[in-house]
């Protein structure tokens, strides 16, 4: 059974405490197509840093967000008013895709990835999945090492754009089985 999710759901499955406290000190919110412009200038910003590198814009650069937020799951972290970060996130048949996670720029590095990864984590199991997937260039090394660091694990390498490498990755857990008294 698939159930909606809440915020409330991330210490229900075992969040850690400190992820947990640190979402209610940020307000996090569904995007609204109000939103649209926010998040596109949000994505934008996070991923500029990756154009030397692979010289072109991140696909997140140029995504249609009017059709994303009518189409997709995307929670905004927020602190008084002001967009800090985002996940986006997909439902697929048999896992939760995080198409998505944007920091701006001068929050990088405060931990609001990590806590918005917990936070798409607890949406997955909410829904009742087993699995997450995301995927990301294989020259964005620090993304592949943040990733591995929690636990998901490269599955298969391949390419959405021609020319580039993009490498899979995959975190399997357990949804805890629901408890019936009869």
């Amino acid at each position: 059974m698939r159930v909606h999710f809440t915020p409330k759901s991330l210490n229900e499955w075992g969040a850690s405490r400190e992820g947990s406290e640190a979402m209610q000190d940020n307000e996090l919110r569904r995007a609204t197509p109000a939103d649209a412009k926010i998040v596109r200038e949000l994505s934008r910003a996070a991923y500029a840093k990756w154009i030397p590198l692979i010289g072109r814009e991140p696909l997140p650069m140029t995504a249609d967000y009017d059709r994303a937020i009518a189409q997709h799951i995307i929670d905004l972290l927020e602190e008084n008013g002001q967009l800090l970060a985002l996940v986006e996130m997909i439902p697929q048949k048999d896992h939760l895709l995080i198409k998505n996670i944007a920091v701006r720029p001068d929050q990088q590095g405060k931990g609001l990835g990590d806590r918005l990864l917990q936070h798409a984590e607890g949406t997955a199991r909410s829904l009742g999945f087993e699995e997450m997937q995301l995927y990301t260039n294989s020259t964005f090394e620090s993304n592949i090492a943040f990733y591995a660091k929690r636990r998901y694990e490269e599955y298969r390498r391949g390419s959405i754009v021609p020319g580039t490498t993009t490498v899979f990755m995959r975190k399997r857990f357990l949804v805890p089985a629901k408890l019936y008294l009869i």
